[in-house]
């Protein structure tokens, strides 16, 4: 074998021997992964990192971002203050209108008591204004004739103004037979021996009668007692 030979099979040796290497590879064939420091690939590493830690990060309820769980909080905790405050100030201002409400009905009440007060008043100056002018038409009916041409005239004239009075809440009353009562009689006269055998402090005669307004007396009936 000529040294030219000789050369070119000791190359081709070796080049085989380089093909066969525990690194070398064959055309086509991929790089496998190469392991970090712990023994795990690097393809994996971040995944498997999230996974060991068992949380996923926060998303709003869209998955556009995380939320801000401290800032939510706060926000509904001033809600919730300006809602405490919102019903304190609701109660205060019901309780306004209910004590506004009872002090109008109060009035109202006041307003009205005043004005039948005022009412009864006036009625009862008018018939003490009248009253006399009444006792003079009942002495002319006692005094007029029989046969008189007037008298019917009185008569209708006494029963207009005794009328008006009722109407408006004023009556008379004739206390005869009854006993005596200090509070709606005036005694003007007692007898001593009543014609009837009525027994004592009873009425016999009633002088004038007595005119009231409900439990007012405006005037008591003017009477004779049995001693």
């Amino acid at each position: 074998m000529s040294d030219s030979e000789r050369i070119a099979r000791q190359r081709s040796d070796e080049h085989g021997r380089s093909d066969t290497s525990p690194g070398a590879r064959t055309p086509g064939e991929e790089k496998p992964p190469v392991n970090d420091s712990s023994g795990r690939a690097d393809g994996g590493g971040t995944g498997k990192r999230q996974a060991d830690d068992g949380r996923a990060p926060a998303h709003d309820k869209h998955g556009h971002g995380a939320v801000d769980l401290n800032g939510d909080a706060a926000e509904v905790a001033v809600d919730l203050d300006e809602l405490v405050k919102t019903a304190a100030e609701r109660d205060e201002y019901l309780a306004l209108a209910q004590r506004t409400q009872a002090d109008f009905e109060n009035y109202r009440k006041r307003v009205a008591r005043e004005s039948a007060a005022a009412q009864a008043r006036g009625c009862i100056l008018l018939a003490k204004e009248l009253l006399p002018a009444l006792d003079n038409l009942d002495r002319a009916l006692e005094a007029a004739a029989k046969d008189d041409p007037l008298l019917d005239g009185v008569r209708i004239v006494r029963s207009e103004l005794s009328a008006a009075l009722a109407r408006t809440g004023i009556e008379s009353f004739s206390p005869a037979g009854e006993v005596f009562d200090p509070s709606v009689h005036e005694a003007v006269a007692t007898s001593e021996q009543p014609a009837d055998g009525a027994a004592s402090g009873t009425v016999v005669e009633v002088y004038q009668p007595g005119y009231r307004l409900g439990e007012t007396i405006i005037r008591p009936a003017r009477v004779v007692v049995a001693a």
